[in-house]
């Protein structure tokens, strides 16, 4: 079973047992409204999200979304991790958390941590990321990552500021 862990936070692969937490996250307005709406409102939607996303994923390309929990509890609080989407060239980094825990660090923590483990695992030079220019926690968050701007790329039907981070070899 994949999993990686930080100070206060344990990445794992997601599992079907996660579906009620998929419907809660992906249904929050603020990952509506950042990045888009994936349709997912029973178990069977969650399942087929996590088939098709995730997992299709980690199976394709030994990477991809895992289920971000603190560490000392377990308590589900988001998603991290690479996507390897046909619309950009290089692996991209994605993360999204309830808003209950937004403002304490923890999505810098999950994201640098699963950067730094995937870059390493899979010798990956370059890492895209892209937001919502509205979303300035996630703009920033990246900057403080190491990302810089690249330009502007329409996704699902918005425009999103693009971030490129290249590891210096």
């Amino acid at each position: 079973m994949f999993k990686i862990e930080s100070e206060r936070l344990l990445m794992k692969h997601f599992s079907f047992n996660d579906a009620d937490f998929i419907i809660e996250l992906l249904n929050e307005d603020s990952f509506i409204k950042n990045i888009t709406d994936k349709n997912v409102r029973t178990i069977a939607d969650a399942h087929q999200y996590l088939r098709s996303g995730p997992m299709a994923s980690y199976e394709m390309f030994g990477f991809g979304l895992t289920l971000v929990t603190l560490k000392e509890c377990g308590t589900p609080i988001g998603m991290c991790g690479l996507l390897k989407r046909e619309e950009l060239p290089h692996a991209d980094l994605g993360y999204a958390l309830l808003p209950r825990f937004w403002g304490k660090g923890y999505a810098y923590e999950a994201a640098k941590t699963v950067l730094t483990y995937e870059l390493m695992k899979h010798g990956l030079e370059k890492v895209l990321a892209v937001t919502s220019p509205t979303n300035i926690s996630s703009n920033n968050l990246l900057v403080k990552l190491g990302f810089e701007r690249i330009g502007s790329l329409e996704l699902y039907g918005k425009l999103n500021n693009q971030y490129a981070f290249t590891l210096n070899v």
